[in-house]
């Protein structure tokens, strides 16, 4: 990626507050067009705080307040104006454990576009078939699509998911660790779709794999303590970070220097 990008998103001085708790704190960052990024950090820092400020999901928790801009395509999404059923058919998220709909396999995909007006069965047909497809999914099901969705492994049913999700034509898919409830085998064939599906789409994913990231994000924005502490292309984030406290990060140490400690990374990438 070169250094010069086109943003996507664009997040300017966000806050956020839960019940009092200033939990992220003027983040600033931009999100690339059509590249993965990856938010990063130690647990309780943000990150999906973050992510799901980026499609006002943090609006339905208690006690949330929010100042600061988060812009799309240059539109800012916090304005009062906004139709936020928009926005979440924009930005779509694929949440950390599978949740399909109690439904068979077929209206778990055609589920989005008949609420948004589709109703002719061929052009159905014809996103199910697609979206099943670009989620990896097509040739394991196309048998079966009757079926209830519950019936699938939890692998493939985080595939049914991506594959609801862009259903709708989403311009940006948010991941909230899609993998971190799959075995390696699931979570490999989730990673591979997300790095296919990047020319078409921008993702945001939140990940505490060190090797996760290193995979698969073209840009990182780390968090410590709901602040932005560094941000940029991945290459130059793991191989040569500006801030000590990237560094400690990485090395699985402790941020604050105290103790080193080894940072949460999944056996199953080890």
């Amino acid at each position: 990626m070169n250094d010069v990008f086109e943003p996507r998103v664009t997040i300017q001085k966000l806050n956020v507050f839960y019940e009092g708790r200033h939990v992220l704190k003027d983040v600033t960052a931009n999100i690339p067009k059509n590249q993965i990024t990856a938010i990063m950090g130690p647990s309780g820092c943000g990150k999906t705080t973050l992510l799901k400020s980026l499609n006002r999901l943090v609006d339905l928790a208690d006690g949330v307040g929010f100042s600061g801009k988060v812009l799309v395509d240059g539109v800012n999404i916090f304005d009062n104006e906004i139709d936020i059923t928009e926005i979440r058919k924009r930005m779509g998220l694929i949440s950390q454990t599978p949740n399909p709909l109690p439904m068979s396999i077929y209206d778990n995909v055609a589920y989005g576009p008949r609420i948004h007006g589709t109703k002719d069965r061929e052009e159905l047909n014809q996103i199910v078939k697609q979206c099943l497809q670009d989620a990896g999914l097509w040739d394991e099901v196309k048998n079966r699509l009757g079926e209830p969705a519950s019936k699938l492994s939890i692998g493939q049913q985080q595939r049914l998911c991506l594959a609801r999700a862009l259903a709708v034509k989403p311009e940006v898919l948010l991941c909230d660790e899609p993998t971190s409830a799959l075995d390696p085998v699931s979570a490999e064939h989730i990673e591979r779709q997300l790095t296919t599906l990047k020319k078409d789409y921008t993702i945001v994913f939140v990940t505490h794999i060190l090797r996760q990231a290193k995979r698969l994000a073209d840009y990182v924005i780390f968090l410590y303590l709901g602040e932005v502490i560094e941000q940029g292309k991945a290459e130059t984030f793991f191989t040569k970070p500006k801030d000590p406290r990237t560094q400690a990060y990485i090395e699985g140490k402790s941020i604050t220097g105290t103790e080193a400690r080894k940072i949460e990374i999944d056996k199953a990438y080890g």
